[in-house]
């Protein structure tokens, strides 16, 4: 079980740091389908999402590329947003005992939002154009990026899918960003959310301590080597290879 734990670590690693997709998306579905327990398997890629993410705020922050004020705006929402998904998965196990039902349905359409999230970022992204939002300034836009924030964040505490991938499409149609400072404020804000959701699901339970450790050992290498290949990387057409394993998952956990 380790050696394909820290297997798995790898090749998730590698698919991230060779297309900056992947992550949570690949990572909790495999968990479940090779027979973790759904609550268990999105808390523990919570808390592992969250060293990841750190490493990554680090590194964003030393290049000046986040925008902490759209941070703290997004937490504003993400926080207690995520917070309300963890009460009501633990207030549903409690009396209903129906958690991993709730958790894998949740999953299944989460995905498939990912999965389509990724395919627009793909093929649409580069084609945006000005908007009306996009020209307010960040207080003006203050209510309806809390509003989104608590909403996706809720998606994340319920789970584990969408800090990076679905906040990164709501900043691409709501901001004009470079594509840097679009990376660097969504990983930092993925970081807090991620923590945050993590915190909670280790304190009901839901980490497996020793799985978290086996997939960063693994991962660590995965990121460095396929971050290095990046460059030489068809990324459009594996981003869309990942985004159709991603459809596949959520499809097959509904």
């Amino acid at each position: 079980m380790t050696l394909s734990i820290l297997l798995m670590g790898v090749f998730v690693g590698f698919l991230v740091g060779l297309t900056g997709v992947g992550g949570a998306s690949l990572l909790t579905p495999v968990l479940i389908l090779i027979g973790i327990h759904p609550s268990i398997a999105v808390g523990t890629d919570l808390l592992y999402n969250s060293i990841t993410k750190l490493f990554g705020t680090i590194q964003h922050w030393r290049q000046k590329t986040i925008d902490f004020k759209l941070v703290k705006m997004l937490a504003t929402g993400s926080i207690p947003g995520v917070i309300i998904a963890v009460i009501l998965l633990r207030l549903f196990e409690s009396s209903y005992h129906n958690q991993e039902t709730i958790i894998k349905h949740a999953l299944g359409y989460v995905l498939i939002m990912v999965a389509v999230a990724t395919m627009f970022k793909v093929f649409f992204g580069h084609k945006l154009k000005e908007n009306r939002w996009q020209l307010r300034s960040l207080e003006e836009k203050r209510g309806l990026v809390i509003t989104i924030g608590a909403v996706l964040g809720f998606i994340v505490g319920l789970t584990s899918i969408g800090s990076g991938s679905l906040y990164a499409i709501a900043m691409l149609y709501l901001f004009r960003m470079s594509p840097a400072l679009l990376v660097g404020t969504d990983i930092a804000h993925a970081f807090f959310l991620a923590t945050t959701a993590g915190i909670l699901h280790a304190s009901i339970g839901n980490v497996n301590y020793t799985l978290v450790l086996n997939l960063l050992i693994g991962s660590i290498p995965g990121v460095i080597i396929g971050s290095m290949l990046s460059t030489k990387a068809p990324t459009n057409v594996l981003r869309t290879i990942i985004a159709s394993l991603v459809l596949i998952s959520g499809l097959k956990l509904i």
